[in-house]
């Protein structure tokens, strides 16, 4: 199909769903009736390595196997031969059965990554036989995978390729030199599908996105392949990695490989493009937005154009069509719950709001337009989008790739979504605030939130105030404890390394994070060592946080990650592996009685957290009275309802008895009759399914028009019964 616009994702992101670049920039120029074509070629090279005959091509290779390792998984090339087509189906979901031959022991040829196999009671013994062999399959492709890197290609990985060479590479050399090489055994086989569509395609603009180092070099291969073939075609960048890292390019030589590189958000920039590209335009009367390009053999930045970005409400619904989506593999490759929602299923990708609507943190790029730039969807049109890809892509699970999505715009998102009675199943990332009440937390989960992913970063107060993140240890803890008894898992990102900080504050996280999982309020977490980079308030003014850059020289091509000395002189390093291991069994239950101290092979001092600090913080929930303000929303059914006369020495009175039925069981509460008849009135006005929502102050006004004393009612047992099965204030 002939198309002027090709974007694609270069080799590799994720096996399991397609990066949404340039699902976006295609829903985007629908909006415009401009045809574009897509593609991923990182799945695409993966199914053709991984393959029948991708695996009889690699064993013909002149081999020479040197590891013990290698030298069994040559061995054993008939078995590889015999399995790798039926395991690729059943990670892409095509043959189910096959998980019991896989758990059986004597299908899957195993090397070393099997020794790791004592590990899998723990993580799969409350599991089923499915999850099991996804994570024994994942365990032989990593075999393979192992053999390639040995063997045919020492630069492959699954989720990145040669990402040495992307990250934070101040000149352009080593990356150009590495270009000048030959191309190696995987270049060849991106090479001949990359050939294939751009003979289809035909298109007079490519577009190429590079979301993270791990593209980088892939991305270069193929613009350099259509440059000496098709010079005629022009080649774009865009993406994370040029957002973040390319701001101060300055190397003509990265011009003999694309003709553009754009920052930022895409869609005005592309559009610019195509229209210069078109011919139709003067040279003289082009104008750019946030674009650089070569003039006169230098590098130049333009943004001479007087458009505004479009408004997030006008950018379209991402598209998806073209892409591979039900060829994507399932894989489960660690244990960490997060991780493996990363890894595993098809998500449609989406987003409630541009930027981070908090915008403050100290360590992260918070000068940046993608976080800087705040700017939410309306709830309706982001509903509208998540019926339109179920429909379009017949998959209904999203991930909301929000920097830090708004609590106000996740509750009427969710509102909307239980209006209109969708089954969807989504997660996101959030700000540990305390806007995530019990009742928002149970609205969440009823519209499909299964996960939220959060920074504790440091669990210090004194640090947590240094980041600017806005909530305390305390805090967190009694949101992670609404999240999860709502029955939404919790994943916290952690951080050691942070300017200034002591051995003492490492230890005290650690020991905060060992009584948030023992409380069972935490369900995942992962610690990342602080990197400074240059557009966060960190590496832009370093003096403030006790840091010292070890260079100010700007690179001629990628600056982001600033190498730095902190005055403390602590080396952050030597706790990177106690700090893992620890987490490692804290997820899994267990080892919560240890000593801090069994975790390092050197002295620690002790914590100054007292062990009941997290449950002590638990118990100091002040009942607040409720605001006014407050929307109060019914998320229940509709109840029967029967009148009966109690009578007590001498005295009678009529009584209800509601009975309501949820999706578990059935109960029943006990009015007068008056309250009864008030009460299911009521709960009809309040449904989720009401395009009105009602306020405390409107409910109260309603209730003593006819009867008096609401605040006695409001907290009495019956409705405390409701609140429990969807009688929500929000």
């Amino acid at each position: 199909m002939q198309t002027d616009i090709f974007a694609i994702t270069p080799p590799f992101t994720q096996l399991n769903t397609p990066y949404p670049a340039t699902a976006y920039i295609k829903g985007f120029l629908n909006t415009k009736n401009i045809a574009c074509t897509q593609a991923d070629l990182g799945i695409e090279v993966i199914l053709e390595l991984f393959s029948k005959k991708g695996l009889q091509n690699i064993f013909k290779v002149d081999l020479k196997p040197k590891s013990d390792n290698a030298k069994r998984i040559w061995a054993l090339k008939d078995e590889y031969l015999k399995t790798i087509d039926s395991v690729i189906g059943f990670l892409q979901g095509q043959n189910p059965t096959l998980a019991l031959q896989i758990c059986g022991d004597d299908f899957l040829p195993q090397a070393a990554r099997f020794n790791q196999l004592e590990e899998l009671d723990w993580a799969f013994g409350a599991m089923g036989a499915q999850d099991k062999a996804k994570h024994l399959a994942t365990l032989y492709l990593e075999d393979i995978s192992d053999f390639i890197v040995e063997c045919v290609d020492e630069n492959f990985g699954f989720s990145r390729y040669a990402e040495r060479l992307g990250r934070s590479a101040n000149t352009f050399d080593e990356l150009y030199q590495a270009l000048q090489q030959a191309p190696s055994y995987i270049d060849q086989m991106l090479i001949s599908i990359l050939k294939e569509k751009i003979e289809t395609i035909q298109p007079k603009l490519f577009l190429i996105s590079v979301p993270f180092p791990g593209n980088l070099y892939s991305a270069f291969r193929c613009a350099q392949w259509v440059k000496a073939n098709y010079p005629e075609i022009k080649i774009s960048m865009g993406g994370g990695f040029p957002n973040t890292e390319l701001r101060s390019l300055s190397d003509s030589r990265v011009f003999e490989f694309f003709d553009f590189i754009t920052l930022d958000d895409g869609e005005l920039p592309i559009e610019l493009l195509i229209q210069n590209i078109g011919g139709t335009i003067p040279a003289e009367m082009q104008t750019y937005k946030r674009t650089f390009l070569l003039e006169n053999g230098i590098v130049t930045y333009k943004n001479d154009s007087f458009r505004k970005d479009y408004k997030q409400a006008d950018v379209g619904t991402p598209d998806y069509s073209g892409l591979l989506l039900n060829q994507y593999i399932s894989v489960i490759e660690i244990v960490n719950p997060m991780h493996r929602m990363w890894s595993d299923g098809r998500w449609n990708k989406l987003t409630m709001a541009h930027g981070c609507y908090w915008g403050k943190c100290t360590f992260c790029d918070i000068s940046l337009d993608y976080i800087k730039v705040y700017e939410p969807v309306q709830a309706k049109q982001i509903v509208d989008r998540i019926e339109d890809l179920c429909a379009k892509t017949g998959q209904n699970g999203f991930h909301f790739v929000d920097e830090a999505a708004p609590p106000a715009l996740m509750r009427e998102v969710a509102l909307e979504i239980l209006r209109r009675q969708l089954a969807v199943t989504w997660w996101t990332n959030i700000r540990f605030e305390k806007s995530f009440t019990q009742d928002l937390c149970l609205l969440l989960k009823a519209s499909g939130c299964i996960a939220v992913s959060g920074g504790l970063e440091v669990a210090s107060d004194r640090l947590l105030k240094l980041i600017d993140k806005g909530v305390t240890v305390e805090q967190v803890a009694k949101v992670t404890r609404n999240f999860t008894e709502a029955g939404i898992m919790v994943h916290a990102y952690l951080m050691y390394g942070y300017p200034t900080q002591t051995i003492q504050e490492t230890v005290d996280s650690l020991e905060m994070v060992r009584q948030l999982f023992e409380m069972g309020i935490l369900q995942s977490g992962f610690w990342h060592q602080f990197a400074m980079t240059a557009h966060s308030p960190v590496g832009m003014y370093p003096e403030k946080f006790g840091v010292v850059k070890e260079t100010e020289t700007i690179g001629t091509f990628a600056n982001n990650d600033i190498n730095y000395t902190d005055r403390t002189g602590i080396d952050h390093n030597k706790f990177s592996y106690g700090l893992r291991k620890s987490l490692f069994n804290f997820m899994h239950g267990i080892c919560f009685d240890y000593q801090l101290q069994d975790w390092f092979d050197f002295k620690i001092p002790r914590t100054t957290i007292p062990a009941n600090f997290i449950e002590r913080a638990l118990n100091d929930d002040n009942q607040f009275n409720t605001k006014p303000t407050a929307k109060i929303v019914w998320i229940g059914g509709k109840p029967s309802s029967e009148y009966f006369t109690k009578t007590k020495k001498g005295n009678s009175w009529e009584m209800a008895t509601l009975t309501f039925h949820d999706k578990k069981q059935s109960f029943s509460i006990q009015t007068n009759k008056a309250e009864g008849v008030w009460l299911t009135s009521i709960l009809d006005k309040l449904h989720v399914s009401k395009e009105k929502v009602y306020s405390f102050a409107d409910i109260k006004a309603d209730f003593e028009t006819e009867m008096e004393n609401f605040e006695l009612f409001w907290y009495s047992k019956p409705i405390n019964t409701l609140r429990e099965f969807g009688l929500l204030t929000l």
